[in-house]
Formats: structure tokens, C-alpha cells, sequence
């Protein structure tokens, strides 16, 4: 596989990479050494948030037909929260390896659960309920989106940070 379009500084990069790492990316793509101690990072964040996850529901059970709130909830939160720490991480803190890793895909990928949210639409839909279903389906989305917005706003306002230009 090569790389046969030109390198522009406006393309997307990810901030984990070195400058070093950026340059060889652009001219010739590579297969990176695997990074295992990133992958514990991962999963050790992963145990934490999906812990938390499943001591929310359970502490918030949904009935059989019921809207399932606590899904909704760890979702909606998930998203704000999200949006929050990606302000810290990427523009207070100074960068840290396993900070990404751990925090957002580890912890609040745990916590969050897409496989949950289309289970339980599934099952709304089953039963009948396809007005909640629907209701839950894209309202999820559209307060998830709205969450992940204001987690990025709050957290801008309190570390003192102003949105950074395109």
C-alpha cells in the first residue's frame, strides 16, 4: 500500500503521534510495533467504566417495557463527559500516553454502551412500543450530541480555554 496524495497540513492528525511518526505516515505507511502496554491501559479503563455501567443499571432497572433511562443515562453522560475530558486532554494538560487511552476509550467506553442502546431498541420495537423506540433511538443521538456540545462548552468555561480555530 502506498501513499500517493500529497501531504497537507490540513489533514486531520492524531495528537498521540510524534512529529517523527507524522512524517513517516505521510511518506510511506508502516505496520507499528504492537503497543500491549496501551492495549492494558485500554482495558484496565474499560473494567472501571463498565463497572460503573453495570452498577447503574442495576441500581437502575428497566422493566421489561419500560424506557430503558439507565441506558439512556450512561449514554447521555457518557457523551458529556467525553466531551469534557477531551478538553482537558487535549488542550489544559500536558499530553500523557495513556491518558487518551485510558479515559476515553477505556473508562468511557466501559461505561457507554452502544450494543445495550440497539438491544434495547430492538426489544421496544418487539413489543410493540414503536413510538418509544423511536423516540429513544434518535433521541439518544440528539441529546448525546447536545451533551457531548455542553461538556466541550463547560469545560472550556472552567479552564479558562477558548474554542480553537479550524
Amino acid at each position: 500500500m502506498t501513499h500517493d496524495g500529497p501531504s497537507s497540513p490540513d489533514l486531520p492528525v492524531d495528537p498521540d503521534l510524534t512529529p517523527a511518526d507524522e512524517r513517516d505516515i505521510r511518506v510511506r505507511p508502516r505496520i507499528r510495533p504492537r503497543r500491549w502496554d496501551i492495549a492494558l491501559v485500554i482495558a484496565a479503563g474499560g473494567a472501571i467504566g463498565g463497572a460503573a455501567r453495570w452498577t447503574m443499571s442495576e441500581a437502575w432497572p428497566t422493566s421489561e417495557q419500560g424506557f430503558p433511562w439507565a441506558t439512556f443515562a450512561e449514554n447521555v453522560a457518557g457523551c458529556l463527559l467525553l466531551g469534557a475530558v477531551m478538553v482537558f486532554l487535549l488542550d489544559v494538560w500536558a499530553p500523557h500516553r495513556y491518558a487518551r487511552p485510558f479515559l476515553g476509550i477505556g473508562v468511557l467506553g466501559g461505561f457507554t454502551t452502544f450494543s445495550t442502546y440497539t438491544v434495547d431498541t430492538a426489544a421496544l420495537l418487539r413489543s410493540g412500543q414503536s413510538l418509544t423506540a423511536l423516540t429513544y433511538l434518535f433521541g439518544t443521538v440528539i441529546v448525546g450530541l447536545i451533551a457531548t456540545w455542553t461538556g466541550i462548552a463547560l469545560a472550556r468555561r472552567a479552564a479558562g480555554v477558548s474554542p480553537r480555530s479550524a
